[in-house]
């Protein structure tokens, strides 16, 4: 949007979007896996911890599985022989210790490479859609129909999720649309305002 309300020629703005595309994808994909490799790295050592934890004190960690089941309404009793049970096979021990006092999912800690891959194909995906205007057309049409794409694309974005979370979807997908929508605004006014001093 900013290269397209500069007045620069059509060649110019598709090699920008297209950039732009390459270099915001993997950005975004770089970025999450950093993100998700660091949170896994610490989750994988909470439950290192733990089992540490498990082997140097097992009474200690016997006790806090009780009191965690006392503080889930069974008597002292019942808590006492679910947690022998438990005790008596580690795995299961730190399984149980990882959900109940960590909160984690030890199966489940996220993968890194996942997490990238999708970011970069969702990041690629979106800036796509203003591109292909321009590998059609160029000028005024090309950018209406970039806008009207775009538009498009967030109100589905934002519906879908809307929906996903029990919410309006029309409601949601008006909200990410006119944020959206506003970011290109700015976008295209700085475009405009540099391309009119430049040139």
């Amino acid at each position: 949007m900013g290269f397209a309300g500069s007045g620069v020629p059509r060649t110019v703005t598709l090699l920008a979007g297209i950039a732009g595309l390459l270099a915001g994808s993997f950005s975004m994909a770089a970025g999450e896996y950093i993100s998700m490799s660091s949170q896994r790295e610490m989750y994988e050592r909470e439950i290192s911890l733990e089992r540490a934890e498990l082997e140097e004190k097992p009474d200690e960690e016997h006790a806090e599985l009780v009191l965690i089941y006392r503080a889930k309404g069974l008597s002292r009793t019942e808590a006492e022989r679910l947690a022998d049970q438990i005790m008596a096979d580690r795995s299961v021990a730190l399984d149980t210790l990882a959900r109940e006092e960590l909160g984690l999912d030890p199966g489940e800690l996220g993968s890194p490479w996942f997490a990238a891959v999708s970011s970069l194909l969702a990041f690629a995906l979106g800036a796509l859609v203003v591109i292909v205007p321009y590998l059609a057309g160029s000028g005024v049409a090309a950018a209406v129909t970039a806008i009207g794409l775009a538009l498009a694309a967030m109100f589905g974005v934002g519906a879908t999720i809307g929906a996903l979370n029990g919410r309006s979807a029309i409601r949601m997908g008006l909200r990410q649309m006119l944020t959206g929508a506003l970011a290109a605004a700015v976008t295209y006014g700085v475009g405009h305002l540099i391309g009119a001093h430049v040139s």
